[in-house]
């Protein structure tokens, strides 16, 4: 049985995997990774409908054929790529900004440090 699934549940399983990637700090090799088997995308969920009688010894039946029907349609490939960009930008934001204000420091003490050296 193929499960079809609407748009209200792509967006939802869409978010719910962009979070996950997003609380595992894996957005930019998971984007990366996804963009580039963007093309194979229908292919992929294929495979997935074919492997299914073994992966459901692993996974959720339902889940995974969600799953493989939202990864059939490029528009919520696309979707899933916006959101974890999104998620990833909403989430460390503030981590990013202190990152770089520390970063501006430490080069600083590097400047002082150079122009002591050449003064003597």
């Amino acid at each position: 049985m193929i499960v079809q699934i609407d748009e209200e549940q792509a967006l939802i399983k869409c978010d719910k995997i962009a979070k996950f990637i997003v609380e595992r700090r894996m957005a930019p090799a998971a984007m990366m990774f996804i963009i580039s088997l963007k093309p194979l995308s229908f292919i992929g969920s294929q495979v997935m409908y074919f492997l299914e009688p073994f992966a459901e010894v692993i996974f959720d039946a339902k889940e995974y054929q969600e799953f493989a029907a939202l990864i059939e349609r490029r528009e919520y490939v696309d979707i899933l790529i916006n959101r974890i960009d999104e998620l990833d930008e909403e989430m460390h934001r503030e981590e990013r900004k202190r990152r770089k204000i520390e970063r501006k420091r430490q080069w600083n003490k590097v400047k002082i440090f150079f122009k002591k050296i050449v003064k003597k």
